[in-house]
């Protein structure tokens, strides 16, 4: 998941309405939802306008359906409770946590989400 991370800065889960969006970010890295905006702690800052994020150095995400289409020309599906990365990684989400294929944890609680 780094280079999708890199390029994307966090993969973000939705599942129904009601429910809250869920993030996968880059190990070693908290986040706090405030607003439309997510703070890292690595300094990073993504704004959400509508389907679209905007994150570090000019990058974006605009998610159409259940995909997810990164401005590094990388993509993302949610099928279900899974996101397929096109550069082959997963994250799997099961309640508050998402797990990536490359060993990363991520756990929401409240407006925080720690990784690890």
């Amino acid at each position: 998941m780094k280079k999708l991370l890199i390029i994307a800065g966090i993969a973000l889960f939705s599942a129904t309405a009601a429910a809250q969006s869920l993030l996968h970010g880059q190990p070693g890295t908290n986040y706090q939802n405030i607003g439309g905006n997510t703070y890292g702690s690595d300094g990073s800052t993504y704004q959400n306008i509508g389907n679209t994020t905007y994150g570090p150095g000019g990058s974006t995400s605009q998610r159409i359906g259940n995909t997810t289409y990164h401005s590094g020309g990388q993509t993302s599906q949610q099928i279900g409770n899974t996101l397929y990365n096109s550069d082959g990684t997963t994250v799997q989400r099961i309640g508050n946590t998402t797990y990536g294929s490359d060993g990363t944890t991520c756990q929401r609680i409240g407006n925080q989400t720690y990784c690890n």
